[in-house]
């Protein structure tokens, strides 16, 4: 299956629960992108003792996942792509909506 996360909330819990579907996804054999979509392009920056959103968005690509981060959203905030969520465009967000198997926005 091909499956498509959209994110949008910087909730540390809701951010790191969705990586670890992902991960838990790419482990079953299938293939998973992330769209990082308004606040969602700062989760990244996410700081919690208990929800470690930096190291799940880690094995998430560990595991062959893809992330990509909105470019437009990143300029409001000043922000740059990173590595970890390379700057992307609405044409990547509809592609991957476009896809997918399923998608699921958080």
């Amino acid at each position: 299956m091909k499956l498509g996360i959209i994110i949008y909330s910087t909730d540390a819990e809701t951010v790191w629960n969705a990586f670890r579907l992902g991960v838990f996804s790419l482990k079953q054999g299938d293939k998973v992108k992330a769209f990082l979509l308004a606040k969602g392009v700062e989760c990244e920056n996410i700081a919690h003792d208990k929800f470690n959103v930096k190291e799940q968005m880690q094995l998430f690509i560990d595991e062959g996942g893809e992330i990509l981060a909105c470019g437009s959203c990143l300029q409001i905030r000043n922000s740059q792509g990173t590595e970890l969520c390379p700057l992307s465009t609405m044409k990547d967000l509809y592609e991957i909506i476009r896809d997918s198997d399923k998608v699921i926005s958080i």
